[in-house]
């Protein structure tokens, strides 16, 4: 798939759909000679940035998978189900204004 505008966009019409023919219109301006400008807000900065925390303890996670292979990791379902209703509840919470 390419990224960007094409030199015409079809915009079919139920006019156009009708006659069989796409109506298409030529895209022209700022969007064509690369001018076009975004600003990102703190925030969306923030968003885009590199993580730099630790997401996950390597260590954990081969211990884990060594438990696994040996057969000694025990799922809760229980403890799964607790914490996944706890989240979800979290999530469908009314927001502070």
């Amino acid at each position: 798939m390419k990224i960007g505008l094409p030199p015409e966009i079809s915009t079919a019409t139920p006019d156009a759909a009708a006659r069989g023919k796409p109506a298409t219109k030529a895209v022209s301006g700022a969007a064509t000679q690369g001018v076009d400008r975004v600003d990102l807000s703190a925030a969306g900065a923030r968003i885009g940035a590199p993580n730099t925390t630790v997401d996950f303890d390597s260590a954990k996670v081969e211990a884990i998978k060594e438990a696994i292979k040996q057969g000694r990791f025990n799922v809760n379902p229980e403890v799964i189900s607790d914490r996944l209703i706890a989240e979800a509840s979290a999530l469908l919470r009314p927001r502070a204004s």
